[in-house]
């Protein structure tokens, strides 16, 4: 390993030490087990192509020593060939070795992305609430490629260094052993100035890679169409322009310093390394003038002495390269561990023919404390996500909560004790203030959580009890705020029933009103939507969404039925839409719309997680509560 790359492993490491334990090491070595014949032959060819390196210099000895001298014609031409045909050999081995290596280091990247996406694809939704997708990329990307130099580069440089090393020491020992002790003296020098120079290197790396994160995330703040908008709205345009050139300045002075001592770095080692070479030229000067040695000695000492110093200064990185490697693996395994919360029992019941009936039986549900900490927070250098504060660069404040006399919705459960049932083929509609906890009720029932206690019957079976692919079958859900994969109208469609045929597309499509917008589009069904469906309307991205789950065609709907940011023509549009939708299905609508409210069988008002009202429209307005008090403030005058 070159003196260049054993500088930018170091300055790139990070100080995290990983524990290292037989199971752990068993675990990674268990990653490189069905690669293990391609490991073995990279190790073979390793075992050739340093024997082939080996005899380079001693056919340069036997040049100047033997076979010039006696102008040996024939001898001459052997040699030369031998010269011509050792690195060919070397480099098609070197080939075939970098081709298994990048066999072995890209299967088990796609081995560890495989398991990792699989892994989280079997998590929650509370821990994709807690976890910030930044991080999982990180891991599903970073950490990964750093994971797999431990199998693919960093155990095949140990071994390709110390078999260099040994053997590159024993033909020294065999040529010369005082001129090989000379060498070796001045080892712990080299590696004492490498380390103290490594470790000045290293910090000024990590501060220019802080420095640069901080300037990316300014960068990622002002310059987003948002932050753009903001700036110009407000007059800060030279405020900006002075605070991203004080941090570019710092990225820059950082950077001088870097290649200052970098430069240094080359300098004292290169420095070191020729008062060894002019140790063993001058002794093995004095043994040639003496008779005791030949020039073609010294020309070949000299080769291996390169080779030995290259050898031993990878060989000082290892452990701290290995290491590198061991703690990506330890954030690759921590997210493997991580046990689902929501299980599907060995025995579940599949569900077939469901009539739709909908039980809460004294339902709770709290959001657990210690959420925000599925994963163990990693600083990586470097990384925008690591900027707490991206203007004032200021660390994350505490978050403490203040209690006022007010009524909120602050509270410990998010439900309290929810008990109703929605008959087949009916219509319940939930109502009450922001944050009573509609929301959550609606996301118990396909089971994104499970409830804290008491539980919930889908026809008399709890949902513990069936297989969530056959529970997610029965069930449609159109979320308040619609998603939208960054790809057509047609693939969009096509998530809730993948072999729909284009008749099918379009009758879903009219019953949500959305096929003659479709139609008017010029790639029509092709059109990319864009990113979340940005080219899309609210309107328009809602009826689409109502597309899909017609195209699903479940048993049980559950609807939040945002329509605050709609106009007249969409809402009348989407309201015509739901009719269609819900007629015949057991609808959960957390509603906005007064006639959603008038034509549902039964209303449930919700505050502070506990259902405080039950009834149909007219038996709730008479009771003169909350409801009344809602209708009169909110749904009337929305519907006027």
């Amino acid at each position: 390993m070159s003196f260049h790359t054993g500088m930018h492993r170091m300055m790139n490491a990070t100080d995290e030490k990983p524990k290292l334990s037989r199971p752990l090491l068993k675990r990674v070595l268990a990653y490189a087990l069905p690669y293990r014949w391609s490991l073995v032959a990279m190790l073979l060819l390793i075992l050739a192509t340093t024997g082939l390196s080996l005899l380079n210099p001693l056919i340069v000895r036997n040049l100047i020593d033997q076979t010039i001298p006696q102008k040996n014609l024939t001898r001459l031409v052997w040699l030369a060939l031998a010269l011509l045909m050792i690195p060919a050999l070397s480099g098609a081995m070197n080939v075939l070795q970098r081709r298994l290596s990048s066999n072995v280091g890209e299967g088990v990247i796609y081995d560890l992305r495989v398991a990792l996406y699989s892994g989280l694809q079997r998590m929650s939704l509370r821990f994709f609430t807690n976890t910030k997708i930044g991080e999982l990329m990180s891991r599903l990307n970073n950490d990964v490629v750093g994971a797999q130099t431990a199998i693919s580069s960093t155990i095949i440089s140990i071994v390709t260094e110390v078999v260099q090393a040994a053997a590159v020491l024993v033909v020294m020992f065999t040529l010369e052993w005082r001129l090989t002790l000379i060498a070796l003296v001045i080892m712990p020098l080299f590696i004492v100035a490498s380390r103290k120079l490594m470790d000045r290197l290293r910090d000024i790396s990590r501060q220019q890679l802080e420095a640069n994160a901080q300037m990316n995330a300014m960068m990622n703040e002002t310059l987003n169409i948002g932050g753009a908008l903001l700036v110009k709205l407000f007059g800060q345009r030279e405020t900006e322009v002075n605070r991203f050139s004080d941090r570019a300045h710092e990225v820059r002075s950082l950077g001088v310093d870097r290649a200052f001592t970098g430069s240094l770095f080359f300098a004292i080692v290169g420095l070191i390394s020729a008062v060894g070479t002019a140790l063993v030229y001058g002794l093995g000067g004095y043994f040639v003038i003496s008779g005791k040695f030949t020039v073609g000695t010294i020309v070949a000492f000299g080769s291996y002495l390169a080779s030995l110093y290259g050898a031993l200064q990878g060989l000082a990185n290892a452990p701290l390269d290995f290491s590198t490697s061991l703690v990506s693996f330890e954030r690759v395994f921590e997210v493997l561990d991580l046990p689902p919360d929501i299980i599907e029992m060995p025995e579940a019941l599949v569900l077939e023919r469901v009539r739709g009936e909908i039980t809460f039986d004294a339902v709770s549900f709290q959001y657990e404390k210690g959420d925000e900490h599925f994963l163990s927070d990693v600083h990586r250098y470097g990384s925008i996500e690591n900027v707490a504060a991206a203007l004032s660069g200021k660390e994350e404040p505490a978050n403490h909560e203040e209690e006022g006399s007010v009524h909120t919705q602050a509270r410990g459960y998010a439900l309290q004790n929810v008990s109703f049932t929605a008959a087949p083929g009916q219509l319940t509609a939930l109502v009450g203030p922001s944050g009573a906890g509609k929301t959550t009720l609606t996301y118990l029932i396909p089971r994104l959580y499970d409830p804290s206690s008491g539980r919930i019957l889908i026809d008399g079976h709890d949902l513990r009890e069936v297989t969530l692919d056959s529970l997610c079958a029965q069930i449609g859900m159109v979320t308040q705020e619609t998603y939208l994969f960054h790809d057509t109208v047609r693939t969009n469609l096509l998530y809730a029933k993948p072999d729909a045929s284009q008749s099918e597309l379009e009758e879903a499509c009219r019953a949500a009103n959305i096929h003659d917008f479709i139609a008017q589009l010029n790639d029509g069904y092709d059109t990319i939507v864009g990113e979340r469906g940005y080219r899309l309307s609210g309107g328009e991205k809602q009826r689409l969404a109502l597309a899909r789950v017609i195209l699903k065609d479940p048993r049980i709907l559950v609807l939040d039925e945002a329509t605050s940011s709609l106009d007249s023509e969409s809402e009348a549009l989407i309201q015509e839409a739901l009719k269609r939708v819900m007629a015949g299905r057991t609808s959960i609508v957390i509603a906005h719309r007064l006639s959603t409210i008038l034509a549902a069988d039964q209303i449930l008002v919700i505050d502070r997680g506990e259902i405080i009202e039950h009834g149909n429209h007219a038996s709730l307005l008479a009771q003169n509560g909350l409801y009344a008090a809602l209708y009169h403030t909110q749904f009337r005058k929305g519907e006027a």
